[in-house]
């Protein structure tokens, strides 16, 4: 299997929003999004994507990991639990 068996991942802080906002990932392989929340906002106590199908409590300073879907091509949005923070998953 090699080179495609390895999952993709990305790491986003989660301080003031999504840092970086933006990932990408490759269509078809395994992808994941590693969440870090450091800041006490509740409003980003949760990150929710319905185009990508979860919903995830961020514990503050704990490392959170998110399978993402890659088998379409597209972009898909995550946001906060309130909807203010946004976030977006390029798969190409």
């Amino acid at each position: 299997m090699g080179l495609f068996s390895k999952t993709q991942t990305s790491k986003i802080k989660v301080d003031k929003g999504y840092q970086p906002s933006t990932v990408t990932f490759k269509q078809g392989k395994p992808a994941q999004i590693i969440f870090n929340r450091t800041t006490p906002s509740s409003c980003l106590e949760r990150v929710h994507s319905d185009a990508l199908k979860f919903d995830q409590a961020l514990p503050l300073n704990e490392k959170v990991t998110v399978d993402i879907d890659t088998s379409q091509v597209g972009e898909f949005e995550f946001a906060c639990g309130m909807d203010m923070f946004k976030g977006k998953v390029v798969v190409k």
